[in-house]
């Protein structure tokens, strides 16, 4: 008894001590500053891991800035190579060096600035080699020997071709401009432009003039996937446009100055036989059916037999001369053209956009290859057009064209060639085309018939 006795009072007095310890203050304080070490050292440890996680985000991002920067420069110096290396290289390497100011940037220096347009529009030309308009043997052995589909293989040779009659071509072009005092005459028609900021591109599309390769390429940029395009049959213009929205003229403006701006042209004539066999003859194309029927009814003659009226024995749609006959009378009315036959110092304003690059159906193969070269787009575009559908896109009937138009001229006499000259004249003379030898095919016509 005594020993259990001794147990509980042991076990009291161990009680009481205990919980003296516990209600003491000191202890109690001690107790706080331990508790609030823990929650100081777990607020330093979300804190660090926080820290910890923006370093990873920040380098993460600095190295995607760093990849997209670096991607950047190397495209820029792509599509800016010739303007860096051109004062290192001669002209005659064909650069696109500028040449010293002439009397000619001088007399109409001050035009062109009064008129408040865009640093890319209406400005004086730069490049140019000597005023002779007949492209070289080089030039015309490299426009056949052309890479762009199916294998691409980068030429010296070709290229500096190509630079040499880019820079005539330009030269010529504001020669004429400046000769007729049409600099800044028509405003830019930014209803007509393809522009891709993203790419570097801004195309001015005349329509038979190439349009369909250039359609397919810009339907690419737009992110259109390869198999889609081979087998819709939707419209490529409406499928671009979709991706490419008409630019204002204020948002041209603004695009000009940091893109490739280029235009494809094509020998006035041959452009205008294809628009008219294309749209018109025999009546084929649907849209424009009720046009050829209003060009027949107005311009076609007819012979009396008595008191009936006969019509020739014509076809159904409109004869090439009854066409021409038509736009002649357009024309003097002031009225305006249906875009496959307007003529291009109208339509694409050249005289008052500083075209980077003035590309042309005679050499097209070639002269794309340099576009797309200089905007850094090999890997997206060369070799991509569809070989079941090279024909209608390439527009592979234009050498075919080009061995009719003498027959469709022939047709018609002096009297109406000159009234159709004086359309498209100013497109002759703008891109280095000859004219007079469409008064020979007439000659030859006439001689032929006063033989029969």
């Amino acid at each position: 008894m005594a020993s259990h006795g001794q147990q509980q009072k042991s076990y009291q007095q161990h009680h009481q001590n205990h919980h003296h310890r516990q209600h003491h203050p000191q202890h109690q304080k001690k107790r706080k500053m331990n508790l609030m070490s823990i929650k100081l050292n777990r607020r330093r440890f979300y804190l660090c891991l926080k820290v910890m996680l923006l370093f990873v985000v920040f380098g993460l991002y600095f190295v995607l800035l760093l990849r997209e920067s670096m991607t950047a420069f190397s495209s820029n110096r792509i599509k800016t190579g010739v303007r860096n290396e051109v004062q290192h290289k001669p002209a005659a390497e064909g650069r696109l060096a500028r040449p010293a100011k002439s009397a000619l940037h001088h007399k109409h220096h001050n035009h062109w600035t009064a008129m408040g347009q865009h640093n890319s529009i209406a400005k004086d030309p730069i490049g140019g080699v000597d005023g002779d308009q007949k492209q070289s043997a080089a030039a015309l052995a490299a426009a056949n020997h052309s890479t762009l589909n199916p294998v691409y293989e980068y030429s010296e040779e070709l290229n500096a071709a190509a630079e040499a009659d880019f820079n005539e071509r330009r030269s010529v072009l504001w020669n004429v401009c400046a000769d007729h005092r049409i600099i800044g005459k028509y405003p830019p028609n930014a209803w007509e432009f393809f522009i891709s900021p993203g790419h570097g591109l801004a195309w001015c599309n005349i329509f038979k003039a190439a349009s369909s390769t250039w359609m397919y390429y810009f339907n690419i940029l737009g992110g259109y996937d390869l198999r889609f395009l081979q087998r819709t049959r939707s419209s490529p213009i409406d499928l671009a446009r979709k991706r490419f929205p008409r630019p204002s003229t204020a948002e041209l403006n603004d695009y000009l100055s940091n893109t490739i701006s280029f235009l494809i042209v094509r020998e006035p004539f041959e452009r205008l036989v294809s628009a008219y066999r294309n749209k018109l003859e025999g009546c084929r194309n649907k849209y424009y059916k009720l046009l050829g029927e209003q060009i027949v009814k107005r311009f076609r003659k007819k012979l009396k037999e008595g008191s009936k009226s006969v019509s020739r024995k014509y076809p159904k749609g409109p004869t090439f001369r009854e066409f021409l006959e038509f736009l002649v009378s357009h024309y003097k009315s002031g009225g305006r053209f249906d875009e496959h036959w307007s003529p291009v110092y109208s339509f694409c304003t050249p005289c008052s956009i500083n075209f980077t690059l003035i590309a042309k159906v005679e050499t097209f193969q070639r002269d794309s290859e340099y576009i797309i070269r200089q905007a850094g787009l090999e890997t997206l575009l060369l070799n991509k057009l569809p070989r079941s559908r090279l024909r209608s896109i390439t527009n592979r009937a234009a050498s075919n064209t080009r061995n009719l138009t003498p027959r469709y001229f022939s047709q018609i006499d002096e009297r109406l060639l000159t009234e159709v000259l004086e359309i498209y004249q100013l497109d002759f003379e703008l891109f280095g085309y000859n004219s007079t030898k469409y008064y020979s095919y007439v000659q030859d016509a006439i001689e032929e018939a006063q033989q029969r």
